[in-house]
């Protein structure tokens, strides 16, 4: 469970570069006696296979490309665009994952999951939470980084399933998800360095109280024109009922 904990952390702070010989050699240099075989078992199991390539194969064997649609976008409302990303958190004792969805027209953390481990399953839940809380319509654009937890057959098809349109970063070019960076930022500055955690279900719990309350209804952002994000969203739907173009300014 050590080894798989650290082969979990690497892998985020590489952003899914490494294959199983040059995790092996990081985790040599940690300290931990490994056999490649052993970390290449690991990341198979837990879907961990350094993501290299554009592509991948769509059902009927034509290959299906993945390309950067959020840079090329100007936002003007919400559900027209959402970003997300995984990070980890350190306990005294164990590493937890972390899955967001964003809004990127306000920032809004519109879904989120927390596992122990680094499976599927954990950006699946972050997804479900924000479509059964914003209900998007067709066309939304979904960006994340080149994770293979973002190209897994289930996320794809989860994403067809909702007229969703897949759109990843470049490689590495980590600034094109940085709406997402920042977030996971103001979370480890402002809570996760704060505050101490008897376990994973208090974590759960101040976290949630964190995005939810705090950051989601209360924060004040700059980019937002010093509003929260749930202000922001409320003064543009206001707007955009009024039929009021040109109101709200949103910092890129």
């Amino acid at each position: 469970m050590h080894v798989q904990s650290a082969i979990q952390r690497i892998t985020l702070e590489h952003r899914w570069r490494y294959g199983y010989r040059r995790m092996t050699a990081e985790l040599r240099r940690q300290g931990m006696l490994v056999n490649h075989k052993r970390v290449a078992r690991i990341m198979r199991d837990d879907n961990l296979i350094a993501a290299t390539r554009e592509w991948r194969r769509g059902r009927r064997g034509h290959m299906e490309v993945h390309v950067n649609l959020a840079g090329r976008m100007k936002v003007t409302g919400i559900n027209q665009l959402w970003v997300a990303d995984i990070t980890y958190v350190r306990l005294n004792w164990e590493f937890v994952y972390l899955a967001v969805v964003l809004d990127r027209f306000s920032r809004r953390v519109v879904g989120w999951a927390l596992d122990r481990t680094l499976s599927s399953r954990l950006p699946l839940a972050a997804l479900a939470n924000a479509l059964q809380d914003r209900k998007p319509g067709p066309g939304l654009v979904h960006h994340s980084d080149r994770g293979v937890q973002y190209l897994h057959a289930n996320y794809v098809a989860t994403l067809r399933k909702y007229s969703i349109v897949a759109s990843v970063s470049r490689p590495a070019s980590p600034g094109d998800n940085a709406n997402c960076e920042s977030f996971f930022r103001t979370l480890k500055r402002e809570e996760i360095r704060a505050t101490e955690y008897a376990n994973v279900e208090d974590l759960r719990i101040k976290i949630s109280r964190f995005i939810d309350h705090y950051y989601n209804r209360e924060r004040l952002h700059s980019a937002l024109g010093y509003r929260s994000p749930a202000e922001f969203e409320k003064v543009a739907i206001s707007a955009a009922t009024a039929g009021i173009s040109g109101v709200l300014e949103l910092d890129s």
